[in-house]
């Protein structure tokens, strides 16, 4: 298949990233005989490929390959694909003894099956190439990492070797330009040097400690979020934290994602399972009545933990956890209050994107197939009705969306909002997702207007998405440095003799009195070794106080950048922060 005209397009830049992963094993193959191939798709930014091979890659390999990459590429071989017999493709790989190819014939052997050739390298592939290799120019080698084939830790420990590559050598640069950045802003590193929250050993992978310091900013969050949820007509409910497998039954998670649920917990002969999700247990609020037309909308909102298994090769410090809080809410609804109950989700998004500093964002919006109904729960005239509120709301607001048709979950159409960060990369965050089918696995209902049973709609709705890895989003999206109304400590008073404590304690007495977080430094140290740390330390504000400032009744003010500003008035300072947070300014206001 061609790569579409586009070279940006998402189409060309996954056919040419494929076609890099084809030279890439090829590459892999000739320079470390005996290496058997799995898979190499593409994937965002780049693409891999697994290998087994008794050689172990580190990154010392990765110039020699890109050699052999670069040498085949100049070759101007044409992709060539060819569609083959299950029988012709297992002849094909058994003589070259490739295991993972054979495995992979199985599950496929009932589709059509094709092999691409370009020079001495054939795969089996489904296609989507450059034309040629001569488009294979500007890629990087990045990582090599262990992944389970097919994910299971039971099976060999595949060499999967991550590489990106792009279309012009700008694009590559920028690319990895980016990635540097990146890796100054790891959460990872920033997360623990500030002493926000850690991972331990002894507790197990995936799992958050949140220390003093982010467990404030975490509070802070969460009383914000609360607080803005009860404004727009949200309840606040509290939901356990495990439940009798009978409900997992019932709602489907046993059947359809037990894979991703720690095992069962024998409690009196009963099985219990930790929930993966809050959403049944919304349910069981709501179906704790009967329910009139008249009570709706009803809005249950819970700041709920949730426990998934997720497979070690894949957790990633905040980002993928096992254990984590989401800013859940479920809408409960009658069919004409849809858009408004849509509009209210997006609403609540935008605020949050405003209120964190992020300006830019993109908006997807995702369907059903209509030729493959028998795919979806729900019926045509629901997925119908839900997909024109999500759009019109969109539309109505001016908000630019991409519409995925064929993308949706088979419950229902939903919104998917990213987030782009500092250094323009997306993140996913909020969702407002329908579901039409829990409502009807736990047969709710409604008393309608016409004294008649109804079955409500269902929208499960989520703006940070998960409280830890918003949290992660946040660390890299300010390298730390987090606007004055979030960070853990506002300011921290440094004194230069002794003789300034007095007043540095008089000056924390009244910053606290007016509501900001404050702490002292009255080590006997060099000024500027205080000042070192405090900047590490990413402190939005200092005040220094010297002999001259405490005679005068001012103080000298460092922001964490390095500007100084002396002989200011503590009153007029104080005023000047306090209104810098209650506003929730990202940058200071200082000129």
């Amino acid at each position: 298949m061609p790569a579409a005209a586009d070279p940006n397009s998402q189409e060309a830049l996954d056919a040419l990233r494929h076609s890099c992963a084809h030279v890439m094993a090829q590459a892999v193959q000739e320079l470390f005989p005996g290496t058997k191939i799995a898979i190499g798709p593409a994937i965002e930014h780049g693409f891999y490929y697994d290998f087994d091979s008794e050689h172990r890659f580190t990154e010392e390999d990765f110039k020699a390959i890109e050699r052999k990459m670069l040498q085949i590429a100049e070759g101007n071989h044409d992709f060539v694909g060819k569609e083959v017999s299950y029988e012709e493709s297992k002849k094909y790989w058994t003589e070259r003894g490739e295991p993972y190819k054979l495995e992979l014939l199985e599950q496929f052997k009932d589709q059509r099956l094709t092999h691409y050739t370009h020079s001495t390298f054939t795969d089996l592939c489904r296609g989507g190439h450059t034309p040629s290799t001569k488009a294979i120019r500007h890629f990087k080698l990045q990582t090599v990492a262990g992944a389970y084939w097919r994910g299971d830790e039971k099976r060999q420990m595949m060499q999967r070797i991550y590489a990106t590559a792009w279309p012009t050598k700008d694009q590559l640069y920028q690319h990895l330009k980016m990635l540097e950045e990146a890796k100054k802003r790891d959460h990872r590193k920033i997360g623990p040097a500030l002493d926000l929250f850690s991972i331990q050993e002894l507790a197990g992978p995936g799992l958050i400690f949140w220390h003093p310091k982010g467990g404030r900013m975490r509070l802070i969050m969460e009383d914000w979020l609360r607080a803005e949820a009860l404004k727009r007509g949200y309840d606040m409910v509290y939901t356990p934290h495990i439940a009798n497998i009978n409900l997992w039954h019932t709602s489907g998670h046993t059947s359809f994602y037990k894979d991703n649920m720690f095992g069962e917990i024998e409690v009196e002969k009963a099985d219990y399972m930790l929930k993966p999700m809050n959403c049944p247990f919304h349910i069981l609020i709501y179906k704790s009545a009967l329910r009139s037309y008249k009570s709706l909308p009803l809005r249950f909102a819970e700041l709920g933990t949730v426990y998934r298994y997720e497979r070690s090769g894949v957790l990633h410090g905040l980002m993928r956890v096992r254990g984590f809080t989401q800013d859940d809410a479920h809408i409960f609804c009658a069919p004409d209050q849809i858009e408004s109950e849509v509009e209210g989700c997006v609403d609540f998004a935008m605020e949050v994107f405003k209120t964190y500093g992020f300006t830019k964002y993109a908006m997807e919006v995702s369907t059903w197939d209509p030729e493959k109904p028998s795919d979806y729960a729900g019926e045509a005239e629901e997925w119908e009705r839900a997909t024109n509120a999500l759009i019109s709301v969109l539309e109505r607001r001016g908000i630019e969306f991409k519409l995925c048709k064929g993308e949706a979950a088979f419950y229902g159409p939903k919104i998917d909002m990213k987030l782009i960060d500092a250094i323009g990369r997306p993140w996913q965050l909020s969702t407002v997702q329908f579901d039409f089918n829990l409502p009807k696995k736990f047969d709710m209902e409604y008393v309608g207007s016409d004294g008649a049973r109804h079955r409500p709609l269902m929208v499960h709705r989520a703006l940070y998405g998960s409280v830890e890895r918003f949290f992660g989003i946040l660390v890299e999206h300010y390298a730390g440095n987090f606007p004055l109304w979030l960070a853990a400590v506002q300011l921290k008073i440094l004194t230069l003799t002794e003789e300034q404590d007095a007043a540095a304690q008089a000056l924390k007495a009244k910053l606290e009195g007016a509501g900001l977080r404050v702490e002292l430094d009255l080590r006997r140290e060099r000024i500027g070794h205080k000042i070192r740390e405090t900047t590490l330390e990413k402190v939005p504000y200092m005040v220094i106080l010297g002999p001259k400032d405490v005679e005068t009744d001012t103080v000298s003010v460092r922001l964490r950048d390095g500007r100084q500003f002396n002989g200011l008035k503590p009153g007029d300072f104080i005023a000047k922060i306090v209104d810098e947070a209650a506003t929730k300014q990202t940058t200071p206001v200082w000129e």
